[in-house]
């Protein structure tokens, strides 16, 4: 199997991201990751679903996590007829593209994509274990068509990073930082990173500021409270963030704490560059869904409950920077302007 993880830190391995063989998917706990390396082993599409709705995996994790769940999906019906198949592989299709609201416009792009090779497969005759190999193969080709895209945009975005210069980062931007510091490397680059650390999953702390120690970067952990100072005393030279959503008309939707970065970026005159290829079902923000999660979860640390009893919590999972903030949407194609999105599908 030709492979584009080279390079590549730990926690961006290919099985180590999710993975699909013998009736099981496993999927790297990214709640506990770097304090603890386990996986959660799910035997059903639906328990697939149920570790991306409880964030065992999170950033591009997700959307490999849904391809490698319809490869369990038909191992599940791998004993039925074509017709029933299908119809079951479509069910299956839904819950995973709806295990979280914010994403299931492009969560649902790749469902459908493995249901129409699913489709193609029975009409050829292709049942059981050979429609599980179908849907197998379909989810690894997934894997590695998108980090040879996110090859690309590491590509461009090192091309508007200075050889010398200190990075911001929010939240986990899973394969494009990786594939962006390994680019980096490979141009001799004098990096530095500096992470928030993302309460309440601390993924800044766990993930980011992992893969670069992992890929021997210089990299500094922050609490979510100190960008705006830390810009200034440290020289942040450039903002970056991935997104979970990138509307046509240039609104970024990401980790919650994105939006307030890019305020002071703007202030201090520091571009921020977002990194994704912006979605075409989403035209604008209305049909933009802002999901909201359990409140307990900012009332403790890792756990450790912080407040009193009675205390309440409020979770937004995202928030949205307007294009204005925003120098350059990173795709696969190059840098666009927030506000000429739709020249990337021209």
């Amino acid at each position: 199997m030709k492979r584009n993880d080279d390079g590549l830190a730990f926690l961006l391995k290919y099985e180590n991201v999710a993975w699909y063989e013998e009736g099981v998917v496993r999927i790297l706990d990214r709640r506990i990751y770097p304090v603890r390396i386990e996986y959660v082993t799910c035997h059903t599409h639906g328990e697939v679903a149920q570790a991306i709705g409880d964030m065992v995996t999170q950033s591009g994790g997700p959307y490999v996590a849904a391809a490698m769940g319809m490869a369990l999906a038909a191992w599940e019906v791998r004993d039925q007829t074509g017709e029933d198949a299908l119809a079951f592989l479509s069910g299956a299709a839904d819950t995973l593209s709806h295990a979280r609201p914010t994403t299931s416009a492009r969560m649902e792009q790749i469902t459908a994509g493995s249901l129409a090779a699913a489709q193609k497969a029975v009409a050829e005759g292709k049942l059981g274990l050979d429609l599980v190999d179908v849907l197998q193969e379909v989810a690894i080709g997934r894997i590695y068509d998108t980090y040879e895209k996110h090859a690309k945009i590491g590509s461009y975005l090192a091309d508007v990073t200075p050889s010398k210069a200190t990075i911001m980062t929010q939240c986990f931007a899973e394969n494009i930082i990786g594939s962006y510091l390994r680019e980096c490397h490979n141009r001799n680059y004098d990096i530095k990173v500096i992470c928030p650390e993302t309460r309440p999953y601390f993924q800044g702390a766990r993930l980011t500021a992992s893969v670069a120690k992992d890929m021997d970067f210089d990299v500094t952990v922050i609490t979510d409270n100190m960008p705006g100072y830390t810009m200034k005393e440290k020289k942040v030279d450039l903002f970056t963030s991935a997104a979970d959503v990138i509307t046509m008309d240039g609104h970024i939707i990401n980790k919650v704490g994105t939006f307030q970065i890019a305020l002071c970026a703007q202030y201090w005159g520091i571009p921020y560059y977002a990194t994704r290829n912006p979605d075409s079902a989403h035209e604008d923000l209305s049909s933009v869904v802002i999901e909201e999660r359990n409140p307990e979860l900012v009332l403790e640390a890792m756990g450790t409950k912080t407040t009193l009893p009675g205390v309440k919590g409020y979770y937004p999972a995202f928030d949205v920077t307007p294009p204005k903030l925003c120098d350059g949407v990173v795709t696969e194609k190059g840098i666009f302007a927030p506000t000429d999105l739709h020249r990337f599908f021209r």
